[in-house]
């Protein structure tokens, strides 16, 4: 049996999710892996801070974070609020890294991953900036460390894509992706070709939380970009930012357009895609019609889609149904099972 300490640096949505699913997963991580856990440090932008070397109460966490109360009351000793040194002051052998995306340059989340592999602890993360502007350094510390580096859950949530290739496609060489990776673009055009203008479609989607007050990151394309230069970067050793992707969003496309494309029997998706050509790569975030031959065609709501063309397999599809935080949380859970597991 081993037994790890655990630290969140963010403990929002998907950081709460994550401590909902290891309290419910605490007797199979038990039996199955021979893995127990407990929680050494907290550290959030709004509700404080807490470390405590012999163990937080999770579930009184997770009570004060729902309540909107200070996570100051649970710390056995004065927690930095200063990101890096609050890792540096906590005695961890995960970090479970959940802060806002920075697409320009992946900061501050390269630097807190940084300090924890740094510090010896594995670092997973749901954070697609790290990946994108880090992976290889990230990836190349770790491995001096003796640790892992892992981000299953900053594309598609918690859907295996990167361990995909990573542990069951050995020796495959990835010649292209395409799919829908963007949820809420993909829910404001479904809501659109149900009668809604585009304002009130993208109204709703800030309602139930899946976009932003400033939306313009996921309707301008930025989000979608991101994540193929994720893809990219890490499937095919291509290094790719963000602003390389050619990048349009769906502002132009109108309740007549979509109109038509229903009338047509055909739909408009935010369409990813990337091709390699010998040792580049031409990559694309765009709208498109798909019909009903198309595999993007059916994948409605907040539900998203990624084909892979290999070398070995042809065209392999992954689906992922109405993610949400719970699927981001056990993308995260997973990295850290593997990452333990692997670095024995």
């Amino acid at each position: 049996m081993n037994e790890y300490k655990l630290a969140f640096m963010g403990f929002g949505n998907v950081g709460q999710a994550l401590g909902q699913l290891l309290l419910r997963k605490r007797e199979d991580l038990i039996k199955d892996f021979g893995i127990r856990f407990f929680v050494t440090g907290i550290a959030t932008g709004r509700h404080g801070s807490a470390i405590d070397p012999l163990g937080i109460d999770l579930e009184q966490a997770l009570e004060l974070a729902k309540a909107g109360g200070s996570l100051n009351v649970l710390s056995a000793q004065p927690a930095p609020q200063d990101g890096v040194a609050f890792i540096n002051a906590c005695p961890a052998d995960v970090l479970f890294e959940n802060t806002p995306v920075n697409y320009t340059d992946g900061q501050p989340a390269i630097s807190y991953l940084r300090a924890a592999i740094e510090h010896n602890m594995h670092a997973v993360t749901a954070n697609k900036g790290p990946v994108v502007h880090g992976y290889r350094e990230l990836t190349e510390l770790a491995a001096r460390h003796g640790r892992k580096f892992y981000f299953e859950s900053a594309v598609m949530d918690g859907a295996p894509l990167f361990s995909l290739f990573r542990a069951t496609l050995p020796a495959a060489r990835l010649r292209s992706l395409r799919g829908v990776l963007n949820s809420t673009t993909n829910l404001i055009l479904a809501r659109m070709e149900d009668g809604e203008s585009f304002d009130q479609a993208v109204a709703y989607a800030q309602s139930i939380g899946i976009a932003e007050t400033n939306p313009s990151g996921d309707i301008d394309g930025w989000d979608a970009a991101v994540k193929v230069a994720a893809l990219v970067t890490v499937l095919m050793d291509i290094p790719l930012k963000p602003a390389q992707v050619e990048r349009q969003g769906i502002r132009g496309i109108t309740p007549e357009a979509v109109r038509q494309a229903k009338n047509q029997g055909k739909r408009y998706k935010l369409v990813c895609a990337a091709q390699r050509e010998g040792d580049k790569v031409v990559s694309r975030v765009a709208p498109e019609l798909v019909g009903a031959d198309s595999p993007l065609y059916g994948v409605q709501g907040t539900s998203s889609i990624v084909t892979f063309e290999s070398d070995v397999l042809g065209q392999l599809s992954i689906v992922e149904d109405d993610p949400g935080p719970h699927t981001t949380a056990y993308g995260l859970l997973a990295d850290f099972i593997n990452a333990v597991r692997e670095a024995k």
